[in-house]
């Protein structure tokens, strides 16, 4: 059985950069916290709280913090966590991702112009989320092709639409054409990060010519379920797992291809021992 593993798999850079910001405010000893999980992979969150990092859900558990580093989660937050965190006096790390930063600057400054915001994302993502905490304006969050379809707003006015970086780019097309014919003006800032692109059309080629796909990820991870889904529609007989623990396969003697891929919140090691694991058995 050949076993093909993806180029474009496992962390992502502002996954990568994230993750080495906490490690280094758990190395010094003080009081971490990170707001939300630093990543969604509950095996990474696990192992950080096992050096001490403590995670805060909301604003009420922050303001119950007297001391300490709080770290900003990659997906980044409203601008008014990080000023309440300023207010707090307590330390702040800012791990957001630098590609979802971006799209807090479009918001801020389109919104200020006057336009109304269109998020093309997965309502009630902390990333929409945070990016909704950027606008000065209406914000509205489209999710669907019929949520697109519908989608109504006021003649004359005036929108900027931008993508969560983690949503399906073929989806992301078809949803801004659907605006675009109902003849809406204002601007399309394509922010789908170019990582996430290149790991979805990857998967895409795998998945068409193998036997089985395993997709690797968080159960919460936004890609990776997107990944599962592209790969899903390619190859029937594909697997989404979390970790080894979750894979259970009884392949029949005609599978000779296998693809693995893994979503950007997918540390290394779990990635090698599913690989490590199918070429072994089977």
């Amino acid at each position: 059985m050949e076993v093909i593993l993806a180029q474009h798999a496992g962390f992502c850079f502002g996954v990568k950069r994230a993750v080495e910001q906490v490690y280094e405010q758990a190395a010094t000893g003080k009081p971490i916290y990170t707001y939300g999980p630093i990543i969604h992979n509950e095996e990474v969150v696990k192992d950080l709280s096992q050096k001490g990092v403590q995670v805060i859900e909301n604003e009420e558990e922050l303001a119950q913090i007297e001391e300490g580093t709080v770290v900003i989660r990659s997906h980044g937050v409203a601008r008014r966590v990080c000023e309440k965190i300023e207010e707090t006096g307590l330390e702040c790390v800012d791990a957001t991702c630098p590609f979802v930063k971006r799209i807090h600057k479009i918001v801020e400054k389109e919104s200020e112009a006057g336009k109304r915001v269109v998020i093309i994302g997965n309502a009630g993502h902390p990333e929409v989320e945070g990016i909704m905490g950027w606008a000065k304006s209406d914000t509205t969050v489209l999710g669907t092709i019929e949520e697109a379809q519908k989608f109504i707003c006021d003649p004359g006015e005036e929108l900027c639409i931008v993508s969560q970086t983690t949503f399906n780019y073929n989806k992301f097309q078809d949803m801004v054409e659907i605006l675009k014919e109902k003849g809406y003006n204002g601007s399309v800032v394509n922010t789908i990060c170019n990582a996430t692109e290149v790991r979805q059309t990857e998967a895409r080629k795998i998945a068409a010519k193998v036997d089985v796909m395993i997709v690797i990820g968080g159960n919460h991870s936004s890609n990776t379920r997107k990944l599962y889904e592209i790969c899903r529609q390619e190859c029937v007989n594909t697997y989404f797992i979390q970790t080894l623990d979750d894979l259970h396969l009884d392949l029949p003697k005609s599978v000779r291809l296998v693809g693995i891929t893994a979503g950007a919140s997918t540390p290394n090691n779990i990635i090698e021992e599913v690989q490590n694991y199918v070429r072994i058995n089977f």
